[in-house]
């Protein structure tokens, strides 16, 4: 009888065990079964359809949950746009005349913004932490309300957003001249360790909130990240910072000023455990 090498039986073995289900940078769920609603606090309410569903429903019911948002103008002269917005959301606790700027943590005066086309590097703008090109480019506005959402709008340093780019989400690199606390590589940002989690978490609620529906991108997070189209990552690393970097007072906040202006929230800020059952 003619012996089968021990190398091809283990390159069998490894075939037989990869499914058509295995896309490439694609990583399984971490954890299943029926999702209980934990910490109980004012919000939960909010997620009272939620209680007690299969894990395996969990990305769809919360996406029908947070779907219903309000659309905010990118610029309005009439009425509340994501400006005005930013400046309530990113508001600095200690000073009410400044905002807290995301990459640098510097907190900078509200009126110092570029709307008025000021070439000064140094006044703040209007970052897309899901970078716009990657599903959903061209100048925002409210026929593509992912452009608009300020769960994921944050005030930056102008020069360091020109700095970050379009570049994904990852680990190492040269350290940033002016956002210190971050690193950069030609194609990754790295962001200063204290919103780390709160930038992975605005990941997990693009890739919820906007699923290819009523001429909305489908936005997904993998660990492809030479993927061109509407996919940003790198997902493990997101993960992980979830898990580093807990939310605090300051993300709360913002979840609920958010709530308030835009009418949804991020489920992953009120309940980052919820990470595990999807990714």
């Amino acid at each position: 009888m003619q012996r089968i090498p021990v190398l091809l039986l283990i390159v069998l073995f490894v075939f037989a065990c990869t499914t058509a289900d295995d896309a490439p940078g694609e990583l399984k769920p971490n954890k299943s079964g029926t999702i209980n609603i934990e910490n109980p606090s004012a919000y939960n309410s909010y997620y009272k359809l939620i209680d007690g569903i299969s894990s395996v429903d969990l990305k769809t019911d919360l996406h029908e949950l947070i779907d219903d948002n309000k659309v905010l103008p990118y610029t309005s002269s009439s009425r509340i746009d994501v400006w005005d917005a930013l400046m309530q959301t990113d508001e600095d606790p200690d000073n009410p005349n400044n905002v807290i700027l995301l990459y640098t943590g510097r907190s900078q005066a509200k009126y110092l913004k570029d709307y008025y086309g000021n070439t000064d590097g140094d006044r703040w703008n209007r970052e897309h932490v899901w970078a716009k090109s990657r599903g959903f480019g061209g100048y925002p506005d409210t026929s593509k309300p992912a452009s608009t959402d300020i769960h994921h709008l944050r005030p930056v340093d102008r020069s360091v957003n020109t700095s970050r780019s379009t570049k994904y989400f990852d680990n190492g690199g040269t350290i940033h001249s002016e956002a210190t606390g971050c690193r950069y590589t030609s194609k990754t940002w790295e962001p200063r360790d204290a919103v780390k989690g709160d930038i992975a978490r605005m990941m997990f609620y693009m890739a919820v909130r906007y699923e290819g529906e009523n001429g909305n991108p489908d936005l997904e997070l993998n660990d492809n990240v030479s993927s061109s189209g509407p996919y940003i990552g790198k997902l493990s690393t997101l993960i992980e910072w979830n898990k580093q970097d807990p939310v605090d007072a300051f993300e709360k906040k913002r979840n609920q000023t958010i709530f308030e202006i835009q009418g949804n929230r991020n489920p992953f800020i009120d309940h980052p455990e919820f990470v595990d059952y999807i990714w």
